[in-house]
């Protein structure tokens, strides 16, 4: 157990960061999983760059690595391109 102040405050910073941190990443994760379940190319289109926006904060916040934040990017792109074909 902590026993100086800062140390403390930094279990509270830490437990409301993992919080945050917890429920982008799930958000994120069920975006990814709705894109893919989609088979109407025009509403996939409209959605990609939203799940996007959502990977490139994830991985400017370092909560994912950058490369998975673009293998990501271009196999949802790739998918999104391939649709109705």
């Amino acid at each position: 157990m902590a026993h100086h102040k800062s140390a403390k405050k930094r279990m509270r910073q830490d437990a409301k960061k993992r919080v945050y941190n917890r429920y982008y990443k799930k958000s994120t994760r069920t975006f990814i999983q709705n894109l893919r379940n989609m088979e109407d190319k025009e509403k996939a289109v409209e959605f990609l760059p939203k799940v996007i926006s959502m990977i490139d904060k994830l991985v400017k916040k370092n909560l994912w690595h950058k490369n998975k934040g673009a293998n990501l990017k271009r196999k949802l792109s790739h998918f999104v391109n391939t649709l109705g074909n």
